[in-house]
């Protein structure tokens, strides 16, 4: 093997993986402290130089666990963090204050000239800026001082706040159905006080220069020129350099792989040539494997509630308050309905993944460690308790039910999207991935003693104790902990546990699966497994910091993010040579029509890696781009094509794999699984390319035109267009609600009609 093995030992490229990790998360965490270190800060009290007290730090940590409570993220955004069709509360307190001050500042300074001389308006802007961007903040004694003027223009913005959140007056309720923000949940007055502080603060932080610096603590963003929120030149910089190492990464690995395609081409043959016969078709189904069968009925039936919520979420973007006419909002209103859409999402996905993980370990040990089977039930019942109970806490809390908020925190709705769900459920989550992770390895164990596999089964065990792991960072955060730290740990959940983590170990088991069906060599295997993973966690694990350049981060982590989120994409311009590998090893014996749609998921998601996480995902991630674009529908565009697309597709594969030692190949319905598969496909195709990247482009162009926060405005996003392009939506989403009804159907029949395999 020879020119392969050559040129990277398997040993060499274990010692790779692991000095790249190493230095990776040392980075991670290094800048990860610089976070702490200089993120806003939150100031004691803000005060007029007469000495009146507009807000308090408890005002503005109190305010934040109301947000929580009432969504959080999940209703509007902060700092572009966040949903789509309400504001992003610091983009828009920050240009309603930014009015409200320019207003006063002409009123006193013009003396009777004409407010529409240019000139003067110009100078009057000047003077805004010149306020508004000087940072006050006392370190010692944690006051910032603010004019009169600027005082009277916060009670101003204020007031509009809380006559949104207590539904006072026409004029608000009609904001209130444009934010689809239910009409009988409302806060009180004192509540929705302490709720503009935290905005205030959030806003002050998007336009407060550092110390001794000319940017603001969020790098200037949201882009809004009338108080100086431009990008600056690091911002830029590191855009180009990005665009830069992009190139350089596509050219080196294109020519790697061009230089070692002939020789993978001849390698991938398994030395004793491909099997005559399906050697998973006589595999003995144990009890433990036989006890996941009701993991991928939950599955089948998460996906297809999530779907339904996804519908609803949506259609809220143009009647705000129902469903064609129903009264839903006051029910089942945006918040929760996106809540539950985003967590489903995760949660039908992870489940495949685990349940295949504990499918897939006695298989290829051969061996059923003592309790498999109670462990596995123990740990399907605990699943379903986390699900039913996080999603009653987050429904409690959005409608008002639970007033206290540290009961919320643990109970309720954190507030923060993908890691919504109370803390005791969060700590109960990662316990049950702990016992995954026991249940995963001691299955496994065995396999370990095989010379040949040992590699290859290892890498499995890694990404396994990784995934119980990795969870965890979830857990470093408190009920009052600073938004920015949180920000840092919520994308190590989000990024290296989700995006990182499960795609290794997704990767390892498929390729392990090929070795044991003897359809792809050993050393081949593990060799390209081993310097994907090094090419992917290489440029992903400091990718993470893409997520973090205007959440109150230094430009160092800008920089970090930028260099590395490019490197990301690279590994994604070879899906070319990746597809011929595929096609070669499934494509070799007769017998692997049984695995055709497997095979066919798999396909489907090198297509959309490239499309969603590739395409659609650098289109956002430069911070030039991101600059103008965070937040908007190109957000959701890139999560719906590499989210569903690439993880979503990829648990459906490894499901119809796992099902085909469930159920009987012979009792399959080809017919649903091939509308299934193709609705899936194009439809998600029409979704992306016929609405939501028009309605981001749209918006990107508002952004970069006027100011980020009319982007967002109700004016903006109920304007004819974009209600227009989300109607081009429907046709999509009707063809891929029939391909997973499809899916449904075909699970259903496929237990139906052909009892398991007597273990």
């Amino acid at each position: 093997m020879n020119t392969y093995n050559t040129t990277f030992t398997v040993k060499r490229l274990w010692q790779i993986l692991l000095a790249s990790l190493l230095v990776s998360f040392a980075v991670l965490l290094f800048f990860g402290g610089q976070i702490y270190q200089k993120a806003p800060p939150i100031p004691e009290a803000i005060k007029t130089p007469d000495g009146d007290i507009i807000y308090t730090r408890s005002d503005i940590e109190r305010g934040q666990n109301i947000w929580q409570s009432i969504g959080g993220m999940q209703q509007g955004s902060i700092w572009g963090h966040g949903s789509y069709l309400a504001p992003d509360w610091s983009a828009d307190w920050l240009h309603r204050e930014a009015l409200a001050l320019l207003a006063l500042i002409a009123r006193d300074e013009i003396a009777g000239m004409s407010a529409s001389d240019e000139q003067l308006l110009e100078m009057h802007k000047v003077t805004l800026r010149h306020e508004m961007r000087k940072n006050t903040y006392i370190t010692d004694t944690g006051i910032v001082t603010i004019s009169p003027n600027r005082a009277l223009a916060i009670n101003t913005v204020a007031k509009h706040y809380i006559n949104l959140f207590t539904a006072k007056g026409e004029s608000f309720l009609k904001l209130r159905k444009d934010y689809a923000f239910p009409l009988n949940s409302t806060l009180d007055a004192h509540d929705a006080q302490q709720l503009s502080a935290f905005f205030w603060w959030s806003a002050w932080a998007a336009v407060t220069n550092r110390p001794n610096d000319d940017v603001s603590y969020t790098s200037n963003w949201p882009h809004d020129p009338l108080v100086g929120n431009t990008p600056s030149a690091s911002i830029l910089m590191w855009s180009l350099i990005s665009i830069l190492l992009l190139l350089a990464g596509i050219g080196w690995i294109v020519w790697y792989y061009a230089r070692q395609f002939d020789v993978w081409r001849s390698d991938l043959e398994p030395e004793n040539g491909y099997a005559q016969e399906d050697t998973i078709s006589t595999t003995h189904i144990t009890p433990s494997m036989k006890a996941t069968a009701k993991y991928f009925w939950v599955v089948t039936a998460l996906f297809v509630v999530q779907v339904l919520l996804g519908i609803v979420t949506a259609h809220y973007a143009i009647e705000g308050q129902g469903l064609y006419g129903l009264p839903l909002v006051d029910y089942l209103p945006y918040a929760v309905t996106r809540t539950w859409h985003t967590q489903l999402s995760i949660l039908w996905i992870v489940t495949a993944w685990l349940a295949t993980g504990l499918y897939v370990a006695p298989m290829l040990s051969g061996h059923e460690p003592k309790y498999q089977r109670f462990g596995v039930n123990f740990l399907f019942f605990s699943l379903l308790i986390i699900v039913v109970g996080s999603f009653a806490g987050e429904w409690l809390a959005i409608h008002g039910f639970i007033a206290d908020l540290t009961i919320n925190f643990w109970f309720g709705h954190q507030g923060y999207e993908y890691i919504d769900l109370g803390r005791f459920w969060q700590i109960y989550l990662f316990i049950g991935l702990l016992l995954w992770m026991i249940l995963v390895l001691r299955g496994l164990w065995p396999a370990l003693q095989d010379k040949a596999s040992g590699s290859l089964i290892f890498l499995v065990m890694i990404s396994t104790v990784s995934i119980g792991l990795l969870y965890g960072a979830g857990l470093m955060w408190g009920q009052h902990t600073h938004i920015s730290i949180m920000e840092y740990w919520r994308w190590w959940v989000v990024h290296l546990w989700v995006e990182g983590i499960f795609e290794v170990f997704a990767t390892a088991i498929i390729s392990t699966l090929f070795v044991r069906m003897g359809l792809l060599r050993v050393s081949v295997a593990t060799t390209m497994i081993l310097f994907a993973t090094i090419i992917f966690l290489g440029g992903g694990v400091l990718g993470t910091f893409h997520h973090m350049y205007w959440s109150g981060t230094p430009i160092s982590v800008l920089a970090i993010g930028a260099t590395f989120s490019a490197l990301e994409v690279v590994p994604l311009m070879v899906v070319g040579f990746e597809a011929y590998s595929h096609s070669k090893i499934e494509h070799e014996m007769e017998w692997e029509k049984n695995y055709h749609w497997p095979f066919m998921f798999f396909t489907a998601v090198l297509v959309w890696n490239m499309i969603g996480a590739g395409l659609f995902g650098f289109l956002i991630n430069p911070p030039i781009s991101l600059y103008y674009l965070q937040g908007l529908n190109t957000t959701a565009n890139h999560g719906h094509a590499a989210l569903f697309g690439v993880y979503g597709m990829l648990g459906l594969g490894l499901m119809l794999f796992c099902l085909r030692g469930l159920t009987d190949i012979n009792h399959w319905n080809q017919k649903l699984l091939k509308i299934s598969f193709w609705s899936l496909n194009i439809g998600l195709a029409m979704m992306t390319f016929l609405s939501l990247l028009p309605q981001g482009l749209w918006q990107a162009y508002a952004s970069i035109k006027h100011y980020y926060a009319f982007s967002r405005s109700a004016e903006f996003m109920h304007s004819s267009v974009m209600e227009g392009l989300v109607w081009a939506r429907v046709p999509g989403d009707i063809i891929f609600a029939i391909g997973v009804f499809a899916f449904a159907m075909f699970v259903y029949q496929a237990f139906k009609n052909k009892p398991m395999k007597d273990a």
